[in-house]
């Protein structure tokens, strides 16, 4: 056991892997993740399944079969995904029904090339939903503004949604907003108002995009600042009146996530925005590499104020040192966008060399 990751364990704070492969599936790495490491769930994108799907050959018959019935790269994926995601959902299971489904999720994204159209969202989220057939399966939709849209949309139709690609506190509390009107409408329509919901904040990009921008003194700050301010606003929208009224309906809170926790600043320390990102009712989805440092060497040392501690002063500063904070947050998250559709384009192509390999094999 790792007393680091106990200690967030103990503190209420969720676990995730950010990673998925078969191998970690097969080899029983997941599984020891989860009984060792206090691992209660996971996260996947197209770049990770990008990853897992060129190293090695563990997808290549499964490709090659899929491709002699003729099917698209795209539907190939998803078979591919699916049956990985399902296998995860499986294992964490037992932590889903334990904690009532507050924990024990995998997530699985949409296409990338959907950020756009909200429609097309909605009807993907619908589908992966049913497909996966999993009560433990979240499904990813981007907070941008045609996803906010889809977001609402598929929480009234009772699908589990991950909001990815957050950046700041206000791309947040829209994110927060969109799950909350469709969980009212599921009430009003006589619903079940429980369907469940993650807010991903993505924070160490914040730190890259500014760090030739600004003096040293403010590196690796500008992240932790706005994940405080946002903490501060999720902690105000769980003691609102209109959230507990709802809660006293029957509904579940979307609960914040920490996302893009690893450490981007060679200089920086490994396990940086772990160890300061602990917090109760929030969940961390952490890379492997960052993962397994973390349980050798982690420290949590505090847990993140509910007020936002020094927060507002460090924003000053950078706006000081000419940080424009909500223009760099919609520059961010555009560019996740636009890093999540070239990782989806080159996924299916990778699949397509793969379907050519196979054709050409003896």
């Amino acid at each position: 056991m790792s007393a680091s990751t106990q200690k967030l364990h103990d503190l209420g704070q969720s676990i995730w892997l950010d990673n998925i492969s078969r191998e970690i599936l097969l080899n029983g790495t997941l599984a020891r993740y989860i009984a060792e490491w206090s691992v209660s769930g996971l996260t996947s994108n197209p770049t990770i399944f990008e990853h897992a799907i060129s190293r090695g050959d563990l997808y290549d018959d499964a490709i090659a079969q899929s491709a002699q019935r003729g099917e698209s790269a795209e539907q190939i994926f998803f078979a591919l995904a699916l049956q990985d995601l399902k296998s995860a959902a499986d294992l964490f299971r037992p932590i889903f029904d334990a904690s009532d489904g507050v924990d024990g999720w995998v997530s699985l994204e949409v296409s990338p090339l959907l950020v756009n159209d909200s429609a097309k969202t909605i009807q993907a989220a619908t589908r992966l939903h049913q497909m996966a057939d999993r009560p433990n399966l979240f499904i990813k939709i981007p907070g941008t503004s045609a996803g906010l849209v889809a977001i609402e949309e598929s929480i009234f139709n009772g699908v589990p949604i991950n909001v990815t690609l957050l950046f700041s506190c206000e791309h947040y509390l829209a994110a927060a907003e969109a799950y909350l009107r469709g969980i009212e409408r599921r009430i009003a329509a006589g619903l079940d108002p429980k369907v469940g919901s993650v807010a991903s904040l993505f924070v160490s990009r914040w730190d890259k995009a500014v760090q030739k921008q600004v003096p040293p003194a403010l590196h690796n700050r500008l992240g932790l600042a706005v994940a405080m301010r946002t903490y501060k606003a999720y902690r105000d929208l769980l003691a609102s009146a209109r959230w507990l009224a709802l809660a006293e309906a029957g509904a579940q809170p979307q609960r914040l996530l920490w996302a893009s926790t690893g450490t981007k600043d060679p200089a920086a320390r490994d396990t940086l925005y772990v160890d300061a990102l602990a917090a109760p009712n929030t969940v961390n989805t952490i890379p492997e590499k960052t993962l397994r440092a973390f349980a050798e060497r982690g420290e949590v040392a505090k847990v993140l104020p509910a007020d936002a501690g020094n927060a507002q002063s460090v924003l000053e500063e950078f706006k000081r040192a000419g940080v424009d904070e909500q223009a760099l947050a919609a520059q961010l998250q555009l560019e996740g966008a636009d890093a999540f559709s070239a990782s989806w384009n080159a996924l299916l192509a990778r699949i397509a060399e793969k379907i050519a390999q196979s054709r050409a094999a003896p």
